[in-house]
């Protein structure tokens, strides 16, 4: 990786079913404490030679003990939703295959939302920047 580029990092927004979704799953996180209480779209970094999609499907078994299926990217123009000057972030929507998504260490609280109803929980700010993009693709997926 160049000293300069940013690390990518990975979001599944987990929905309660790709074909019609209805549901988006929520976590909220409880570590690092400046994040602790904030919701976010669990995933995690993407390891070196890791594909992005593998990668967000190695950190939902690890952090929410299930399996998913990885489905369409939430598109961004500059191809990731920047994050900071170190990360930068691919958010692909996702179904759970096999398993129930469980807490973990990493969050305190889980909730399957509407998409109307994203806007009412504090998320982290780069989840945040993608929420309109992700319910207006949600809505169009309704129609």
């Amino acid at each position: 990786m160049h000293p300069n580029a940013r690390r990518l990092v990975v979001g599944a927004i987990i929905l309660d079913n790709l074909e019609q979704p209805t549901r988006v799953f929520a976590a909220r996180r409880t570590s690092p404490a400046a994040l602790a209480g904030l919701w976010e779209f669990p995933g995690g970094k993407v390891e070196d030679g890791e594909a992005p999609e593998a990668a967000l499907v190695r950190e939902i078994r690890e952090e929410l003990v299930a399996t998913i299926s990885v489905g369409p990217e939430v598109p961004h123009a500059s191809g990731a939703w920047p994050i900071s000057e170190k990360y930068e972030m691919r958010l692909y929507f996702a179904a759970v295959e096999t398993g129930e998504l469980a807490s973990g260490n990493s969050h305190d609280e889980t909730r399957w939302i509407a998409p109307l109803q994203m806007h009412t929980l504090a998320w982290l700010p780069s989840d945040a920047d993608a929420i309109d993009a992700i319910r207006t693709t949600l809505l169009n997926w309704q129609a």
